[in-house]
């Protein structure tokens, strides 16, 4: 249980943290931020750890799941208003 909670926890702030740099945080919620960072972590598992997504929390896995949620809000962007902010 205790990691299922840090897991939220670690996700809203790579999500908040990708909205900040992507310009859309006045937009999104915390829920969203969550979200944003958790499936960023998940999409940034699939594409640089050669499908492991089961890895603890450190650095490298943090900023890796950073790149992952911006790509993700880039790629949303590119599909709402036809470019990337």
């Amino acid at each position: 249980m205790i990691g299922f909670i840090i897991w939220l926890i670690v996700g809203g702030v790579v999500g908040w943290l990708a909205s900040l740099v992507m310009r859309t945080d006045a937009q999104q919620g915390v829920l969203l931020n969550i979200v944003v960072g958790i499936v960023g972590a998940f999409i940034a598992g699939l594409i640089f750890n050669n499908g492991s997504i089961n890895e603890g929390i450190t650095m490298t896995t943090f900023l890796t799941s950073l790149v992952g949620a911006i790509i993700l809000l880039a790629i949303v962007n590119l599909v709402r208003r036809g470019r990337v902010r």
